[in-house]
C-alpha cells in the first residue's frame, strides 16, 4: 500500500457501508469512531455531472470518508468511477480488475485507496479476473488465475486491495480462507464483499485477522439498511463495530 494513501482508517479493520444521506453518513462515522468509509454508488446517478455535484458535498461534509462504488460490482460503471475518482480524489474507490489502471491515471492519483474486484471460481486458490466491462461478458472461457499471481498483478497495476465479490455470505468460505491467507503472506489488503450480515460478520472478519491481513475492509450493505426508511441502521453499525473492537483488542 502506497504510503501516500490517505489514512482513512485507524485500525486493522475499516467498515465500508452505505448511507441514505449525509446526515446518515455522519451518524455512521460517529458510531464507528471514524473507522469507516461510506459508499456512494455511481450507478445511482444519470451522469458524471450529477454524481460529482453530490459526491463532492459528501466529501466535504464527511472529511473525505467516502468510497465511490460501482453498484453491485457492475462492470459497466468502471469508466464512470475512474473519471469521478480522478476529479474527486475520494478516500476509497471500487474498481473491476481492468479498471485499476484507469483509476490510478498515470500515477497522478496517489491519495485514493483503490480496490480490485476478483470473483470466486468454485476452485479454491484461484480467482476470476475478467470482471471488466467487456471481459465479464465473454462467452468462451473465464480468465482464472492463481491467487498469489493475481495479487502480484494487482500490485503491478497499482491496486491496494482485493475485493473478493460476490462471496454470497459463507457459501464461498473455503475459497475466501485461501484468499485471506494469500493476502496475509503477500502483505496485501482484503475487502470481503457480498452477503455479509451480523450473523456471519465475525467469522468472516476473524478469518482475515487470523491470516495476518494488514487491513480488512468488509463491505456490509443491504443487511443493515432499514427497508422502510432506507437509512443504514445505526444500532446495527454499532453492533458491527463492537465485533471489530473485540477482534482487534481482545
Amino acid at each position: 500500500m502506497n504510503n501516500k494513501k490517505i489514512k482513512f482508517y485507524k485500525n486493522r479493520v475499516c467498515l465500508n457501508v452505505l448511507a441514505k444521506d449525509i446526515n446518515n453518513a455522519k451518524e455512521i462515522i460517529d458510531a464507528t469512531d471514524g473507522n469507516v468509509v461510506v459508499g456512494i454508488l455511481s450507478k445511482n446517478f444519470k451522469d458524471d455531472e450529477s454524481a460529482y455535484s453530490e459526491m463532492i458535498k459528501w466529501k466535504k461534509e464527511t472529511n473525505n470518508k467516502i468510497s465511490i462504488g460501482l453498484g453491485s460490482g457492475n462492470p459497466k460503471q468502471s469508466y464512470m468511477v475512474a473519471r469521478l475518482t480522478k476529479k474527486i480524489n475520494p478516500a476509497h474507490t471500487n474498481q473491476v480488475f481492468t479498471g485499476v489502471g484507469l483509476s490510478i491515471n498515470n500515477f497522478e492519483n496517489n491519495n485514493t485507496f483503490i480496490n480490485c474486484l476478483v470473483s470466486p471460481t468454485g476452485r479454491p486458490g484461484y480467482v476470476k479476473i475478467n470482471t471488466g466491462p467487456l471481459s465479464s461478458s465473454v462467452h468462451n472461457e473465464d480468465a482464472i488465475v492463481e491467487i498469489n499471481t493475481a495479487i502480484q498483478i494487482i500490485k503491478d497495476m497499482g491496486g491496494d486491495s482485493i475485493k473478493f465479490f460476490p462471496m454470497n455470505g459463507l457459501s464461498t468460505i473455503q475459497e475466501y480462507k485461501i484468499v485471506a491467507d494469500a493476502c496475509g503472506k503477500n502483505n496485501f489488503c482484503l475487502e470481503p464483499t457480498g452477503g455479509i450480515d451480523l450473523n456471519n460478520f465475525e467469522e468472516i472478519l476473524k478469518i482475515a485477522i487470523n491470516a495476518g491481513v494488514k487491513l480488512v475492509i468488509p463491505h456490509v450493505y443491504n443487511s443493515i439498511i432499514d427497508k422502510n426508511s432506507g437509512e443504514t441502521n445505526i444500532k446495527k453499525v454499532k453492533e458491527l463495530y463492537k465485533i471489530i473492537r473485540g477482534q482487534i483488542y481482545d
